[in-house]
């Protein structure tokens, strides 16, 4: 980044007030009357409600539009473990997101522990004030316990962003990409280079869509994960299998897909040509992906490329799922998000990219046009058919599941 970028970024934060988000009015609070109905004696009558039926303060309070981004900053968006505090201005962003584009209101939530139980015991003692939790920036292997755990423990949706947000953009993208290339899930040759929250829950989820474990090929800092290898812990026991490949270059040979959600500049280009003819590259390393994608286009020109940044094709951007899930999840009142729920989100967003694209998306995105295809694999953050056709396919999910509440909406699609 530019030291004009930096400055500008700080400016962003900084003005006209500090932070991204504040805390509105939805009444009137005018006249005395509106006091003593919002607060002392008025607010008796809802009190009283919530305590003979406490599915009530969905009718009478904030909680069905509203989600927690919780987090301890142990494993901020490509910059490590810097800390609770150090975290609020992204947890704030996704805050922000959650409002722009999906109408839900959100705060965050900064917990100072490392201590996994110690997270788990904040969480679920203040997990009824909201109706879902989106887990942030939590590293792992404790992020994996801790969601587990909290989803049982907790009434509502508990969501990590990191792991499945990822997955489920990802796993669109894939499919599109694939598509556009004459293969198929069940056949590809994948190899991930990186095991951690977000690597493990995309393996999963391609898994659930049909990917072959003996086709999955992940690789860490030690080499490629293969059955029998020491020191493994239980997450990456569950994708290892039986291989001769010992490096990225030999899990590489003939492969398909290489998905990397690791560090910067990691995916040397002389690894491309082993790949098969039409490769596909996910580089999702924020804010340097693996390799270059002008640099892979030219070792590679039949490559399709995705990145997670916005001025390439192709990004990777979780904005494409987490805000239109939760309002799915939230309009039924589901219990959780299950993998049904995830998969629905899946198949609808790569939906989206097939549509023809609308002349406000051209606008807002600066282009003459977009057309699915290897540079438009996911449609656009501004697509404003995502939060209708995912909010839907995710709340039609969660009924078909039987983790719904509440029927399917009389005011969708939205």
């Amino acid at each position: 980044m530019s030291e004009e970028f930096k400055q500008a970024a700080l400016d962003y934060h900084q003005f006209p007030k500090p932070g991204k988000i504040s805390v509105e009015l939805t009444t009137a609070a005018e006249t005395l009357t509106d006091l003593s109905l919002a607060y002392s004696p008025g607010v008796a009558e809802p009190v009283r409600a919530i305590a003979a039926d406490p599915e009530n303060a969905y009718k009478y309070t904030a909680k069905g539009n509203l989600v927690a981004v919780i987090t301890n900053g142990t494993a901020i968006l490509g910059l490590g473990n810097l800390g609770p505090l150090a975290s609020k201005p992204v947890m704030e962003g996704k805050a922000l997101l959650f409002k722009r584009f999906a109408g839900i209101d959100s705060v965050d939530i900064e917990v100072d522990t490392e201590d996994p139980q110690q997270f788990i015991d904040t969480v679920v003692r203040i997990a009824d004030t909201f109706g879902g939790i989106n887990l942030e920036d939590i590293k792992a292997p404790e992020c994996f316990q801790i969601e587990n755990v909290l989803i049982e423990q907790c009434k509502i949706p508990v969501f990590h962003d990191d792991q499945h947000g990822t997955a489920i953009v990802t796993a669109a993208g894939m499919l599109n990409a694939l598509e556009i290339c004459g293969k198929n899930l069940e056949n590809a040759k994948i190899v991930c280079l990186g095991a951690g929250s977000a690597a493990i829950a995309c393996m999963r989820l391609l898994k659930s869509l049909g990917a072959q474990q003996q086709n999955l090929t992940m690789v860490d800092r030690g080499g490629v994960i293969y059955a029998g290898r020491d020191g493994l812990n239980e997450f990456k026991e569950e994708f290892s299998h039986l291989t001769d490949a010992r490096t990225l270059a030999e899990a590489l040979e003939g492969a398909d897909v290489f998905m990397g959600l690791s560090g910067a500049n990691l995916l040397e280009p002389e690894l491309l040509i082993k790949m098969a003819p039409n490769p596909i590259v996910f580089a999702c390393s924020n804010p340097d992906p693996e390799i270059n994608p002008v640099l892979a286009k030219k070792v590679r020109p039949d490559v399709i490329m995705a990145t997670g940044r916005s001025d390439f094709p192709n990004q990777v951007n979780n904005v494409l799922g987490f805000p239109f899930i939760f309002r799915g999840a939230l309009d039924v009142r589901a219990r959780r998000i299950n993998e049904a729920m995830k998969v629905a989100a899946v198949e609808a967003l790569r939906a989206i990219a097939k549509l023809p694209v609308t002349q406000e998306v051209l606008d807002a995105c600066g282009e003459t046009s977009l057309t699915f295809g290897p540079d438009y694999i996911l449609p656009k953050p501004v697509d404003s058919r995502l939060l209708s056709s995912i909010s839907a396919a995710v709340a039609q999910a969660a009924i078909d599941t039987g983790v719904a509440q509440l029927p399917y909406p009389a005011h969708y699609p939205l």
